[in-house]
């Protein structure tokens, strides 16, 4: 069983927020300069919003001054002040609307732009770079990630801005207005907030506490069901239920606790603040009884401490998400930022004609993941232009490592590799690939329709071509005995077709593709006799006139071929034909000849 993670791919690792960190964060904002002036006109709405709101406490208190017949009021009768009310809320609701609305269009385009620049590269890394990053990390950067800066652009940025405003603008206001009743307030309430904050950061300890546990248990359960054939087989079932009981128990009393906790602190924010609203408010009615302060004015008082406590509250939310985001944007950028195999992606091969000769020489080369095991110790290897080799040998010799170079999916550590003379990495990244074809031992198919899978080879292909491909992988038959043709939706990783309907498939992809140099990977070893037969027909229709490279793990199926390479520690340990080989005492291959005839 897999060691489990300690914690979600999902969570989001909070950064302290100093310049260099912010500096990450502004890193993002060049996606948002070809939005900026729908950007800046809702920066602007949004601070005449708030301006246009904090003037609200102040006419409502005037309301009640007026109607106290306060004689520097009377001149407004109640009537007028609650229209001027009415018009403040009318404007303040058309700016709101704007800026949401504008801040919308500018996250979403600049949000959906990261997120092609993140899969445009991601397209492009080398396979050194998936060696290094799990796939469910990697989906985490392209999703949460982008989407936790997407809330962040559209909501907290305003949010925050909105709130430093309200709070600040707020507190000269009530120094202004009442000096007396603020220095009051200044004495009290510092207090509360010190003892939520403390009592608030041992319940989040808590909450985190249960969430680690809880995503403990939910990678059994990912665990499990990725092999649920295995914990069959094994009759584990049992084991992993009580295994994931226990850690959600775990997670439950880790729960609990923190619930307890969290109902202590509700009591006490309860009890605390609104007994020290009453002792505000008990002070400032003492102030209007003394005649030093209006009925109104304490009203206003009140409304403008609430509107600074509510911003108080949620700059401390907000502080939080601005910290998960500069994580964020330092994950997506690190990504953006990474050295690409290219930097333009295209979708056809140059008019350059290929022969397909192809040569190793002195190749050497070590996985990056697997520094100290060197897999190819000075590789020499040629395959003639239109011949059929085999590559053979133990698990581990280096195989599918000669494929993958010549794929240049890794770049070589020394020698060369050539096609026609020429250094492959002399040649266009795209035009290389797009001349090489290969059927692999286990097909993965797209989700999609056979139509879709096919045409994977050549997206542009026509009809009648597609309709050849399939007759010539001899898979048109079982495609049209299904209703919906090749409109027959495969499933996940084509697990409505069978292996043999799998490989015919990918042989019609490849025939549709028409490389010049074709590689296969035993594709015919875990088929059943029938479909074996109809596939390897298929495969010979595929090899004719190409240069093909065959990985073979059974011996009896390249019986034909032109040339035997025998891979061993990263070497070529023999060469030549089945016959020549077979008969060679003592010999790599006859020895593998042997053992194989003992076996089947």
């Amino acid at each position: 069983m897999a060691q489990r993670r300690k914690e979600p791919l999902t969570q989001v690792e909070k950064r302290k927020i100093n310049r260099e960190n912010l500096t990450k964060l502004s890193g993002i904002f060049r996606y948002i300069l070809p939005y900026r002036v729908k950007f800046i006109i809702g920066l602007v709405c949004l601070v005449l919003s708030s301006l246009t709101l904090l003037s609200f406490p102040f006419f409502a208190g005037k309301l009640i001054d007026a109607a106290d017949g306060n004689l520097l009021w009377q001149q407004f009768n109640i009537n007028q002040i609650a229209l001027i009310l009415m018009a403040i809320l009318l404007v303040q609701g058309v700016l709101s609307f704007f800026r949401v609305y504008l801040f919308t269009i500018v996250s979403e385009r600049s949000m959906a732009d990261i997120r092609n620049d993140l899969y445009h590269k991601m397209m492009t890394l080398p396979m050194a770079f998936y060696d290094q990053r799990r796939t469910g990390e990697l989906l985490s950067r392209i999703t949460t990630d982008v989407s936790l800066l997407q809330e962040t652009f559209s909501i907290t940025l305003a949010e925050f801005i909105r709130q430093v405003a309200t709070l600040t603008l707020g507190i000269i206001i009530i120094f202004i207005t009442a000096s007396q009743l603020t220095w009051f307030m200044l004495a009290i309430f510092p207090v509360v907030v010190l003892i939520a904050y403390f009592f608030g950061k041992f319940i989040r300890k808590l909450s985190k506490q249960k969430q680690d546990q809880l995503a403990n248990a939910n990678v059994i359960v990912e665990e499990t069901l990725q092999s649920i054939q295995t914990v069959k087989a094994f009759t584990s079932e049992l084991y992993e239920v009580l295994r994931f009981r226990k850690n959600l128990s775990e997670a439950v009393n880790t729960a609990v606790l923190a619930g307890k906790y969290r109902g202590a602190f509700i009591s006490f924010i309860i009890f605390a603040l609104f007994g020290a609203i009453v002792a505000v408010i008990w002070y400032g009615a003492n102030l209007v009884l003394a005649g030093t302060m209006t009925t109104g004015t304490l009203l206003s008082f009140v409304l403008y401490t609430t509107f600074i406590g509510g911003s108080i509250a949620g700059l401390g939310d907000l502080y939080g998400q601005v910290q998960r985001a500069i994580g964020s944007s330092e994950r997506v950028l690190d990504i953006i930022g990474e050295q690409g195999e290219y930097d333009q992606l295209r979708q056809h091969a140059s008019r350059e004609v290929l022969d397909g000769a192809i040569n190793f020489e002195k190749v050497r080369f070590t996985y990056p993941t697997r520094p100290e095991v060197e897999v190819l110790r000075g590789l020499n290897l040629e395959v003639q232009q239109g011949s059929k080799v085999a590559l053979v040998g133990p698990s581990g010799a280096g195989k599918s490592t000669i494929i993958q170079l010549l794929n240049r999916f890794y770049e070589i550590d020394g020698g060369r590799i050539t096609i026609d003379g020429k250094n492959i990495y002399d040649f266009e990244l795209v035009d290389l690939r797009n001349w090489i074809g290969m059927v692999p031992q286990e097909v993965i198919l797209f989700g999609g329709t056979i139509r879709e899978n096919i045409l994977y080879g050549k997206h542009n292909a026509t009809g009648e071509e597609l309709q050849e491909a399939a007759h010539k992988a001899n898979a048109l038959q079982f495609i049209n005995s299904f209703p919906e043709g090749f409109d027959t939706l495969v499933g996940e990783r084509g697990v409505k077709l069978s292996g043999g309907q799998r490989q015919r498939i990918a042989i019609a992809r490849a025939i549709l593709k028409d490389p010049k140099i074709l590689i296969l990977d035993e594709a015919t070893s875990s088929l059943d006799a029938e479909s074996e037969r109809l596939v390897q027909d298929a495969l010979d229709k595929l090899m004719e006139g190409r240069t093909t490279i065959i990985i073979a793990h059974r011996l009896n199926t390249i019986r034909k071929v032109d040339n035997i390479f025998v891979i061993n520690h990263g070497q070529v340990q023999e060469s030549g034909t089945h016959e020549a080989l077979s008969q060679k005492k003592d010999g790599n291959y006859s020895n593998l000849v042997k053992l194989q005839l003992e076996l089947y």
